[in-house]
């Protein structure tokens, strides 16, 4: 460790005295020890004893104090218990975060470890002192590397260089790394991206305290039995010394943490006025140098004292009962706890302008183990201008997966602009997950086209037919505006032609026009322009067609008045 602290040095029984120069640095020497080679069953190891029985370690001396203590004089009460502090208990906030998430992201794939985030707090603390107090920045990254003293065999282990440098800095032998100093070979084997950023930084909290996490939780550990626990931190740095101090740090935390903010944190340095001192560190095999009794003043004369006035008697203050603390929450088991979520069997969501959709959004959430999982909320969203909503005229819904992990969101009514939009499903609040649908709104096309009266329409040859003859488009009963329409004056012959006398519509330059290309309006009205008659007689056909094939044929007649 490479922050500075005030505090007293702490070291293994086999550890001999260091330099002054290695106290200016805390020890880099309390990294994990890099586990046995092979898969995850030879991680079981880790909790052992290393070969030839010193920890990658080295077993060298680490600094830190104790949390404050208080020792109880009730006859046969626990002693040294620590008592949070308004300082002490403090965790800078990315700090405690990235431990929460840390014991969260292990939960959800190892829950039979039973990872407490506080574990990781206590080990932070020894380590760094919290990254030295939480300065990092908004992505959990310290400002500089934390780096231990090179691990060079003089007072701490011989680790040759492992990776050129490319972590700690020195091409010639490996120090510790970051806030849960690591050593760049137990890096390589354990590291993670813990904030997903697509890195796996060593010098990053959120990164170390996973690769921290699912260390301690190697093999088949179960960190809530005291056994499995101490041997994971054993595992951690191979020292009575380092477990007895990461012990107390892990009880203080159990007892009340708050959250402060980054840069802020409470360096390592001696108990707060008026607690109890820590114990003292054990016995060095080496004896303190004798030291002379101070001189003394010779004792003047006795003399009579002047009488005082008695103390008013002692009163007894009334017992204090400390505030109920809230234990953490259980963590769930990975068959408890979401995982993902999935298609389940939805078809393309198209449909017309106001009409209902004939499809349904539908999903399925499943847990950590692969398994459909009931009780899971999954918000649906429709995202876009048509002004399609779900049947109840809402956007947004939230729903409950049913027992087989499926849901499937209310009818969506197609809006009346046509375009595309999309409905987005999300489940899940620590990692959410969402999946996102596109639908299509299409235009409503005419399937009938009607008078909207049923006049008869017949004229004097020469003359021209009563005005305002109107037609009108709709789209099962709703009027469709701006439909394309052709008019078209045909013969009565079996396939219809443009006639060439009867009726006829007038041209910009007057001249008789037997075809015209309209346009409805408003709810799909149209007025024709208005139809002149020839000196033709007879009965004619008025055809109007749509583009969709809608067809409308009106009877003109012209013929000569009565005598």
């Amino acid at each position: 460790m490479a922050a500075q602290f005030g505090r007293r040095l702490r070291r293994g029984a086999t550890t001999t005295a260091v330099a002054a120069a290695a106290v200016a640095a805390l020890s880099a020497s309390q990294a994990p020890a890099a586990p046995h080679p092979g898969g995850a069953g030879d991680q079981a190891a880790a909790g052992a004893t290393p070969p030839g029985g010193s920890a990658a370690t080295g077993n060298s001396p680490y600094y830190t104090d104790l949390p404050p203590l208080n020792t109880p004089n009730k006859p046969g009460a626990s002693v040294n218990l620590p008592v949070t502090g308004s300082a002490e208990a403090g965790i800078p906030a990315s700090v405690l975060a990235a431990y929460k998430k840390a014991e969260q992201e292990v939960a959800g794939t190892d829950a039979a470890c039973r990872l407490p985030w506080q574990l990781l707090a206590a080990i932070g603390k020894v380590e760094s002192g919290q990254a030295r107090g939480g300065k990092v920045d908004a992505n959990g990254t310290t400002f500089s590397p934390i780096l231990g003293p090179a691990l060079n065999g003089q007072g701490f282990a011989l680790i040759k260089d492992t990776d050129g440098g490319a972590y700690d800095g020195d091409s010639t032998h490996d120090r510790a790394v970051g806030p849960m100093q690591f050593i760049p070979s137990t890096w390589a084997t354990w590291a993670q991206d813990g904030n997903s950023d697509g890195r796996k930084d060593p010098n990053n909290i959120y990164d170390a305290a996973l690769a921290a996490g699912r260390y301690l939780c190697a093999g088949t550990r179960d960190l809530s039995l005291a056994t499995d626990l101490d041997r994971a931190v054993l595992s951690y740095n191979h020292s009575t010394e380092y477990l007895r101090t990461v012990r107390s740090w892990f009880d203080y935390y159990k007892r009340g943490t708050h959250e402060v903010p980054d840069g802020t944190g409470v360096l390592p340095a001696n108990p707060a006025p008026g607690t109890a001192s820590p114990s003292p560190a054990p016995s060095t095999g080496t004896t303190p140098p004798a030291t002379s009794p101070p001189a003394t003043t010779p004792t003047p004369p006795a003399t009579t004292p002047p009488p005082t006035t008695p103390a008013p008697p002692a009163t007894t203050p009334p017992p204090v009962t400390p505030p109920p603390t809230t234990p953490p929450p259980a963590t769930p088991s990975p068959a408890e706890t979401f995982g993902s979520l999935e298609n389940a069997g939805t078809g393309p969501l198209t449909a017309t302008a106001g009409e209902a959709f004939a499809e349904r959004v539908r999903v399925r959430a499943r847990n950590m183990l692969g398994a459909p999982l009931a009780r899971t909320p999954v918000t649906f969203a429709v995202v876009g201008d048509t002004g399609t909503r779900f049947a109840d005229g809402r956007s947004t819904v939230t729903l409950t997966t049913r027992a087989d992990g499926t849901v499937t969101a209310p009818v969506l009514t197609a809006g009346e602009k046509a375009g595309v939009f999309k409905v987005t499903a999300v489940a899940g609040t620590a990692r959410p997950r969402t999946l996102t649908y596109t639908g299509k709104v299409t235009a409503r096309v005419a399937d009938t086209i009607t008078r909207t009266d049923d006049k008869a329409l017949t004229a004097a040859p020469g003359t021209e037919f009563a005005e305002g003859i109107e037609v009108r488009t709709t789209y099962k009963g709703t009027g469709v505006a701006d439909t394309a329409v052709t008019a078209t004056m045909v013969t009565d012959a079996e396939t219809p032609a443009e006639n060439d006398k009867g009726p006829y519509f007038e041209g910009a330059d007057g001249e008789p026009l037997r075809t015209l290309d309209l346009k409805t309006g408003a709810d799909g009205v149209l007025t024709l322009p208005k139809i002149y008659a020839d000196d033709t007689a007879g009965t004619y056909t008025l055809r109007l067609t749509t583009a969709s094939g809608a067809t409308l044929s009106i009877e003109l007649k012209i013929e000569a008045p009565a005598a």
